[in-house]
């Protein structure tokens, strides 16, 4: 069987880190890098691993591609503070593991929010390439960066992450923040100048895209939710790049 490392990146997430690690301890190797936290995240993290690496935040995909050529061995599975690795999933990963047939595996997301399973609102197909040969990088975005798949044989798996990114309505509004500003980095070639097409129409297709074509409507207030904020992250990316424009002139 193939030997794996699995990779933990984490800034403060000390509500999180003991659960993600216990999901990932039968990997041969665990690695959290830290962008140096400053709640109990690396006090937690020591107590499942010795191999403990810090750098300075630049966005994700930055910081997975200086973590995953300092992996030990030759296959990477790349976990979320805010995701879990079920004894199904580990399972399917292990079969694996004594045979690969392809360089990455697409991963499927069972999606949490407020404490509730999110079956539609535009994310019942989510999906990231989280199990990958070493050689693997991620392509240089600011925000939702995906590995480069070009030459590469990618397959599916058939289990999935369990995957709960809400810590919080303060602390999801400062992350929809965060992203946009990421965002309207990525974008700005894209888009020469922001019109009330980009503030206004966008975002209104976008509510009603995950919320009627995607079937927010189903999962109640919690798809109507989910679609309001994605609606509002897609007029902040905007709002943001006219901000970073005026400042820069």
């Amino acid at each position: 069987m193939e030997k794996i490392t699995a990779i933990i990146p984490c800034f403060n997430e000390e509500i999180h880190m003991n659960a993600v690690l216990e999901s990932v301890k039968w990997a041969d190797e665990i690695m959290v890098v830290d962008s140096f936290s400053t709640d109990k995240s690396l006090e937690i993290a020591q107590k499942h691993t010795d191999f403990i690496i810090q750098r300075e935040y630049e966005n994700s995909a930055s910081q997975k591609n200086w973590a995953i050529p300092q992996a030990t061995h030759d296959w990477i599975l790349l976990v979320d503070a805010d995701e879990r690795v079920t004894p199904a999933l580990k399972a399917e990963i292990q079969k694996i593991l004594e045979n690969p047939q392809s360089d990455a595996y697409w991963i499927y997301r069972q999606n949490f929010f407020m404490g509730e399973e999110v079956k539609y609102s535009g994310i019942q197909n989510d999906k990231v390439i989280r199990l990958f040969k070493k050689d693997c990088r991620y392509e240089p975005l600011n925000v939702h960066a995906e590995i480069l798949t070009k030459d590469l044989k990618v397959d599916f798996l058939k289990e999935k992450l369990t995957h709960d990114t809400f810590k919080g309505m303060e602390a999801y509004l400062k992350k929809l923040h965060r992203y946009a500003n990421w965002a309207a980095r990525d974008y700005m070639k894209k888009t020469p100048k922001v019109t009330l097409f980009h503030l206004l129409v966008k975002p209104g297709f976008r509510f009603f895209k995950h919320y009627i074509l995607k079937g927010g409507i189903r999962d109640g207030r919690i798809g109507f939710i989910i679609s309001s904020l994605t609606a509002w992250s897609v007029f902040l990316r905007y709002w943001k790049m006219m901000d970073i424009r005026l400042k820069e002139k």
